[in-house]
């Protein structure tokens, strides 16, 4: 049982990941929202393989990602493809706030929060 949990947990954390990966060099380095992302996907990666975050908090960390994403698709969606400037302030303060928690995460050693 733990093991299918474990599958389970590690496809969905994979799969933002995944497609913000694909997105082209181009778009990673115009979009100020998508390169800071991709940036925060990979400092999640590098804390894992430093052995800094556990599995746990590796997913919890990559679900918060994950709903950043989907928010921004979501507000996109809204905007025919654009993001507003209220809408840009929105997802920079949710990137900030899961920056913090990534770097409280990797350095504490225990809770996210």
């Amino acid at each position: 049982m733990r093991l299918i949990k474990y599958i389970l947990v590690a496809a969905l954390t994979a799969a933002p990941a995944i497609t913000i990966a694909q997105a082209p060099a181009s778009a990673q380095t115009r979009n100020p929202i998508v390169k800071r992302q991709f940036n925060q996907q990979r400092r999640i990666g590098d804390g894992v393989k430093n052995g800094q975050l556990t599995p746990r908090q590796r997913a919890r960390l990559e679900r918060q990602q994950m709903r950043i994403h989907r928010q921004v698709h979501a507000l996109r969606a809204r905007n025919n493809g654009h993001l507003t400037m209220k809408d840009r302030r929105v997802i920079q303060h949710r990137q900030g706030i899961a920056s913090r928690n990534i770097y409280r995460a990797k350095h504490r050693n225990g809770r996210i929060g």
